[in-house]
């Protein structure tokens, strides 16, 4: 058995399904004609099902998915195994009884970083019968959710403002995993407030020394830059209610590696239970994926009229969307033939529902005025109409008090405690009651290292004025990610060093042009939504932004509190962060 293989193949610049894509294509196309399984571990099983689905798997020859910690696997010698693994001590562990007892004929294997000596050692000593083709470092070590974007799944991954160990570590494999698959060797800059950010900056950059050879990719006329941001310095972005399909999606339904559950939809057919959403095999999806909820509502319903032109006897109104889930429900051909469809009608009914139960669209003006106005008497009467309101929810409750403490903390006249009052008089827990302390300790003025409320100067007044000249439906999207400034800066050469310093000696002389950021403690997909109109504004910059985890307001709350010292049962990041206890 020889030593991994190092090098691969050139990738397309600054797309991570394509990189993820290509490994995985490439790992199945190294492994010659004839019939496969896949064995993998719980992480890259969730790698690979967010970029390919399985019927796309099954043209390949692959004809079987296994786990490599699943104990009751049949022998089957007349499939090749083609291993794709975290290189973690467990794993290692499983492929040495593996192949002390192959159950496969020959045994191709990939690890999604890098594998040390020792271990590639002790798998030679394990192969006795010589069943192992090749070895090689693939670096897909995160899930690719957009071309764009990328998350690591990490829930809770700090305490208090440092580091949890083991989380460290993975945030720099899978950090440095991007930029290999990239081929990317970056300057560094870190946000200088957080130590987390100067710890993860200074973790990768040892990686980068250390592996050198990995990292000798052809030099470019401007360096990449690795920008390392912290959540803490933008709590409001992730408290917000979304209008744009995707980040509605999350916010209500929860995405979860690119899977919707839908069981508890009041009438779900039993196909629909849970349902996937991938840009990469849903047209539907990829064109409306940014679109705001009254266009998707249009586009849906142009879909479905397109079809009834081919029925011209059976026409029927489709003015509302519960007309279009009856007119799916009528038609099991439709269904047939336009699962893509049925599936999206069931997906913008449910979120249409919600918005109406809940009244999220009155919620949500109050939230972007909060977010984006400065305007306390306004803001302080909006939030108590909205609390006397019965019909709105525990979460959103709480959501409108925690966007109050964290715009208005030094306000002379704040009405908190009066607030907190209402909120107990309404009977919400006090696990939630508690997380608008946890919110204002994790995100308040006190932690944060940029100016995160929006100065009222001159030019800010006029843009806030312009912006609400463009018609009422902006009330609902005012609201920029402290992302977008941060990166407009940079592209303009203004972010300034003494807030983001360089690690290390040499600075960026020209505009950057491939820009990888990392948020530690969660990104957005508002704020990949930023990224995407970013990289379509500005010609010649390409920018790629990741997160330690995707965050929906649950999951920061989650966040917030296990990092906060306050929850109780501290998170163990949903159960996703593989064997890492």
């Amino acid at each position: 058995m020889t030593s991994p293989n190092r090098k691969e193949t050139c990738f397309v610049k600054m797309n991570v399904t394509l990189a993820v894509k290509q490994y995985v294509s490439k790992m199945i196309e190294n492994s010659g004609p004839g019939m496969k399984v896949l064995l993998m571990d719980r992480e890259t099983t969730s790698i690979v099902s967010v970029v390919y689905t399985q019927s796309e798997i099954l043209q390949k020859e692959v004809y079987l998915f296994e786990r490599i910690d699943s104990q009751n696997r049949d022998s089957m010698k007349h499939l090749k195994a083609i291993c794709y693994l975290r290189p973690t001590k467990e794993n290692v562990e499983h492929l040495i009884q593996e192949l002390r007892r192959p159950k496969y004929s020959v045994y191709f294997i990939y690890f999604s970083n890098v594998i040390s000596k020792s271990e590639i050692k002790a798998l030679a000593e394990a192969d006795e019968q010589e069943v192992v083709a090749e070895v090689q470092e693939f670096y897909g070590d995160f899930i690719a959710a957009n071309p764009h974007l990328f998350s690591l799944n990490l829930q809770g991954i700090s305490r208090g403002r440092s580091w949890e160990p083991s989380m460290l570590s993975r945030c720099t494999q899978g950090l440095t995993s991007v930029l290999l698959a990239l081929k990317k060797c970056p300057m560094i800059r870190y946000q200088l407030s957080s130590d987390m950010s100067k710890r993860l900056a200074e973790s990768v950059k040892q990686i980068i020394t250390k592996e050198y050879e990995l990292f000798d990719f052809r030099k470019t006329e401007v360096p990449p830059l690795l920008l390392i941001l912290d959540r803490s310095d933008d709590a409001i972005t992730p408290l917000l209610n979304q209008w744009t399909y995707q980040a509605m999606v999350h916010e209500l339904l929860g995405l979860n590696n690119n899977r919707i559950d839908l069981s508890r939809v009041p009438g779900i057919s039993k196909d629909l239970r849970e349902v996937v959403l991938s840009a990469e095999n849903d047209e539907f999806y990829a064109n409306n994926l940014y679109l705001n909820f009254g266009e998707i509502g249009t586009n849906i319903k142009n879909l479905m009229e397109d079809f009834q032109k081919k029925k011209p006897k059976e026409q029927q109104k489709l003015e509302s969307i519960s007309d279009m889930k009856a007119f799916v429900d009528n038609y099991p051909q439709f269904k047939k033939m336009s699962g893509t469809v049925s599936k999206h009608v069931t997906v913008v009914g449910e979120l249409s529902r919600l918005v109406s139960e809940r009244q999220l669209m009155e919620v949500s003006e109050v939230e972007q005025d909060l977010a984006c106005q400065n305007d306390h008497s306004n803001a302080q009467q909006n939030v108590r109409r909205l609390l006397q309101n019965p019909r709105l929810s525990e979460l959103d409750a709480v959501r409108l008090v925690m966007l109050y403490a964290l715009r208005y903390e030094r306000h002379s006249s704040s009405i908190l405690p009066s607030l907190m009052d209402e909120l107990s008089r309404r009977g919400v827990s006090e696990r939630h009651r508690r997380m608008v302390q946890a919110v204002v300790e994790y995100g308040g003025k006190r932690v944060r290292g940029s100016d995160l409320i929006t100065p009222t100067d001159a030019v800010a007044i006029t843009k806030q004025f312009l912006k609400g000249l463009k018609g009422v439906e902006n009330v609902y999207t005012q609201h920029q990610p402290l992302l977008h400034d941060t990166l407009d800066q940079l592209i303009k050469g203004r972010l300034k060093d003494s807030q983001f310093p360089y690690l290390g000696a040499s600075t960026l002389r020209d505009r950057p042009q491939d820009i990888i950021v990392f948020i530690i403690g969660g990104a957005t997909y508002e704020e990949a939504l930023t990224v995407y109109n970013l990289n379509r504004s500005t010609p010649g910059v390409r920018i790629v932004l990741g997160g330690s985890t995707i965050h929906n307001t649950k999951s920061f709350l989650e966040e917030v509190m296990a990092a906060t010292g306050h929850s109780s049962d501290r998170t163990q990041g949903g159960g996703r962060h593989g064997n890492r206890r």
